[in-house]
């Protein structure tokens, strides 16, 4: 029997067609794109062209194919839910862009409906497994860095949109589109624990009516600080990554990063002094640091690569979805309070 999973692609714009269809082009030995599903002709006649695939113009056909075993969810947010949906009572696996969805509620009655025909439900939230972040999350899991105080993730540009993402009623804006990739870093960051949300969200420079500049802290017990920024107003564009700890730090940009720590048994012990300093200055260490830095070498594409490759595990070998639903369940309820402190009904 043929290995390969058996793909159909719902959607064929940007994500659907430069991202999704191009990775599995890269794992032709694990996926095979079977058919495709795109309301404009020129896009179908493409896919049709690349992948030898059957092409339809209704969703809802793509889903009646028999052979497609995971339908890939590429469409404008706004219709994620219902597609995956519809799928996953067709009896589909499912890999569905991100934002899971446009509410908190409409998470849940996907994941229900995941749970009530058994098939694999996955959000495509690759940026757990982006290098830049693999190599963060393990300088901190380390412990070099001692207790972590505080962790920034900041994406930062300045642009203006004018495209269906910036709309509202199609699920726009950054915060859901492009906020969720370092919403869920920082979550894992965190923890288990669910954490205080302390949102801003503004309208800057975007065309729409959606956010274009999103400012969270995720603030949780005996936690670190989780300070997030994703703006297209910023002109002087900070580095993506602040790590903050008690031994050492880490910063850097998502293809160098560098960090710097110490043995605490290096320093001499020390106890409050409340006598005058003899030369009238201020209590200063002497610290001995180790300097480390990695450069990634992969590219962003990688990170899709990767969780492809987990998934394919998944299908083929029962291993656990490489994204946990309780942990996209998480993004989406950021998500919602976020909105809740805009003022914004979803």
């Amino acid at each position: 029997m043929d290995g390969r999973v058996k793909v159909g692609i719902s959607g064929l714009g940007r994500s659907g067609w430069n991202i999704h269809a191009n990775l599995f082009e890269s794992l032709s030995d694990k996926y095979s794109v079977v058919a495709v599903a795109d309301p404009i002709e020129e896009r179908r006649r493409e896919a049709v062209a690349k992948f030898g695939c059957r092409a339809y113009s209704e969703f809802e056909r793509l889903i009646s194919d028999d052979e497609v075993e995971l339908v890939v969810i590429a469409t404008p947010s706004h219709l994620h839910s219902s597609q995956t949906i519809m799928a996953l009572e067709a009896g589909k696996n499912v890999v569905c862009e991100k934002p899971m969805a446009a509410t908190i509620n409409e998470a849940d009655e996907m994941i229900r409906a995941a749970e009530k025909t058994g098939k694999v439900l996955s959000i495509f939230h690759n940026s757990l497994f982006a290098p830049d972040y693999l190599k963060v999350k393990e300088v901190i899991d380390s412990g070099k860095l001692g207790r972590i105080i505080l962790v920034k993730i900041y994406n930062h540009s300045f642009s203006r949109r004018w495209d269906w993402q910036t709309l509202r009623k199609f699920g726009g804006g950054e915060l859901r589109n492009n906020g969720v990739h370092s919403i869920i870093q920082g979550l894992q960051i965190i923890g288990s624990k669910e954490p205080e949300v302390f949102c801003d969200l503004k309208r800057a420079l975007t065309l729409g009516d959606a956010e274009d500049h999103v400012k969270i802290l995720l603030k949780a017990p005996e936690s670190p600080l989780v300070d997030i920024e994703v703006t297209r107003a910023c002109a002087y564009p900070q580095e993506k990554w602040l790590v903050m700890g008690t031994q050492g730090g880490l910063a850097g940009t998502s293809n160098l990063l560098r960090w710097r720590y110490f043995n605490p048994k290096d320093l001499p012990p020390r106890q409050v002094e409340v006598e005058p300093v003899p030369d009238r200055s201020y209590n200063v260490d002497n610290i001995t640091w180790i300097e480390e830095n990695y450069a990634v070498e992969a590219g962003y594409q990688s990170s899709g690569l990767l969780f492809y490759e987990e998934l394919y595990k998944t299908l083929r070998y029962g291993a656990p979805p490489p994204v946990p639903l309780d942990l996209a369940r998480r993004v989406m309820w950021v998500v919602e309070k976020c909105f809740e402190s805009w003022g914004v009904q979803t």
